[in-house]
């Protein structure tokens, strides 16, 4: 009897404990619900509980290999997610490394498409860039949760599996691992992570246009120098924090055209925010709006605080904003032809992981109408008589000085608004061509160009003939060989006489260079 009281009594503190156990589970695991549907971050009092001394930080979600949290991950969950991802979608993502960073950390890449392994012939590539500073990881997460949304929509979203069957899309999360290694969340303003292991802005460590850029090469950037320089990129979006706007090209400007040498009038310069304008400013313009207009809150053009600057519809020209030498956009643009825009996603750098969500809510639409973007415009090939494709063919369309070049297959793209143009084709050996065409709204123009090979013409003096629609001197060269003029590798807009002119030297150029790390630390 004795035996059976305290068997029954241990039962009743096993029940009880097991009664209070679950009530703090609920507690524990209690949601508010979102009225728009779907559920919302745990309650803020649940977050704010102190941890039990000697663990870890507790996670507002703990990881999930089967579907992607709202958490900030480090560089190893970042690649097992990946990797895992890959394993599952093999006939939709492939992955691959373009490098490595001062720290060893791989430089991921994950292609989204039908034709994850093999360019598609005809189609374009695009690519997305997240936490080139690392202490501005929302773009990190963004692109994540991008790449499950294609792979976990391919099948049920027309316009998604049209996007990854007609593209394909590179994206690479983070291009600072070892900056991001060193942030810490919830630091919204700041330079602590921003730089690479060695201390350098990767975002000032490009070639740059106007001006030379001495600062001493970095494996990140040298990597994404590499990738470009493979790969023709049809579109590309940059994603930052730390203001709430897309920013196009040119960053950088010639302000030595009014202050040619003094260091302090050039400091003025640089800080009056003047716009530098790209011979393609309507088209960088419009696939600005097209992030800006399909995001819950860009376009409003509202500013982040109030010491800083509002955007009209969410949107600046980058030179406008404040300049800066040796910026990723401005190195896409004029030396690959790549259209490149710097999307600034979030007002505070590294917000709090709870935020994430309403992150993704705000920008899931833009991320993806913006790589439709690259279906815009003129496309087609450039062939020989034989109609063989002409690699590296360098074209220009008429009055718009940045070129761009046909890819190992003849293919080129190029971004236009409806409108009326003219191509420029030039390839070594062969003549010159104009072609005429138009850009209708609805769906891009294709244009196939058929390029005449040099002839040989015999005599020696005579008058002008006329090969290929092009003047030629007959015999005025040796052997009579027709030679046309030899085009550069790649267009790109003269180079103003007075950029290379400027003197960076002395104490205001200091003071300079320090005011715009300033402003890049608190703006990114």
């Amino acid at each position: 009897m004795i035996l059976r009281k305290s068997i029954a009594g241990q039962l009743l503190q096993l029940f009880a404990l097991i009664i209070i156990h679950a009530s703090c589970h609920t507690l524990a695991s209690a949601k508010t619900v979102n009225p728009g549907g779907g559920e919302l971050q745990q309650q803020p009092q649940l977050e704010q509980q102190q941890p039990i001394q000697g663990l870890p930080e507790p996670r507002a979600y703990m990881p999930d290999s089967q579907n992607l949290d709202f958490v900030y991950h480090d560089h190893e969950e970042l690649t097992r997610f990946l990797r895992a991802t890959s394993a599952r979608y093999p006939n939709l993502t492939a992955l691959y490394s373009i490098g490595k960073s001062i720290q060893g950390r791989d430089l991921w890449v994950m292609v989204v498409s039908s034709s994850p392994y093999e360019h598609m012939i005809g189609k374009p590539d695009v690519k997305y860039v997240g936490n080139i500073h690392g202490n501005e990881p929302v773009g990190r997460e963004m692109l994540l949760h991008l790449i499950q949304y294609f792979v976990t929509s391919y099948s049920s979203d027309q316009y998604v599996k049209w996007l990854l069957d007609n593209t394909r899309i590179h994206i690479l999360p983070t291009m600072n691992p070892d900056g991001y290694a060193v942030s810490k969340e919830g630091t919204c303003d700041g330079g602590q992570g921003r730089y690479n292991a060695r201390g350098f802005d990767l975002n000032r460590n490009f070639p740059d246009y106007f001006k030379q850029n001495n600062k001493r090469g970095q494996p990140e950037t040298d990597a994404v120098k590499d990738w470009i320089s493979k790969i023709q990129f049809v579109l590309s979006g940059s994603l930052h924090g730390g203001a709430l706007v897309a920013s196009y090209p040119y960053d950088n400007t010639p302000n030595s055209r009014i202050c040619r040498s003094s260091a302090l009038c050039a400091m003025f310069q640089t800080y009056s925010a003047a716009p530098s304008l790209t011979p393609d400013d309507d088209v960088l313009k419009h696939l600005s709006l097209v992030y800006a207009r399909n995001h819950a809150k860009m376009s409003r053009g509202v500013a982040c605080k109030s010491a800083t600057p509002a955007f009209e519809n969410g949107i600046t020209n980058g030179a406008a904003w404040y300049p800066l030498t040796g910026g990723m956009q401005d190195y896409n643009y004029v030396w690959y032809g790549c259209m490149e825009i710097t999307l600034e996603i979030s007002c505070c750098k590294f917000p709090p992981a709870y935020e994430l969500k309403k992150y993704w809510e705000d920008n899931q639409l833009s991320l993806i109408k913006f790589l439709a973007e690259a279906h815009r415009g003129v496309q087609g090939f450039v062939f020989d008589p034989a109609g063989m494709p002409i690699e590296r063919a360098s074209i220009k369309i008429k009055g718009r000085d940045v070129g761009f070049q046909t890819t190992k297959y003849g293919e080129f793209w190029r971004i236009l608004l409806p409108g009326y143009y003219k191509a420029e084709v030039f390839a070594e050996g062969f003549a010159p061509r104009e072609v005429e065409f138009v850009i209708v709204e609805q769906h891009p123009t294709l244009l196939n160009v058929t390029l005449q090979s040099s002839k040989r013409i015999e005599g020696i003096g005579g008058p002008m003939v006329s090969v290929g629609g092009v003047g030629v001197g007959v015999g005025g060269s040796p052997g009579g060989i027709y030679r046309p003029m030899q085009a550069a590798q790649h267009y790109r807009p003269q180079m103003p006489p007075y950029a290379a002119a400027t003197s960076n030297d002395g104490i205001f150029s200091t003071i300079s260079n320090g005011l715009n790390s300033l402003y890049s630390n608190i703006f990114g």
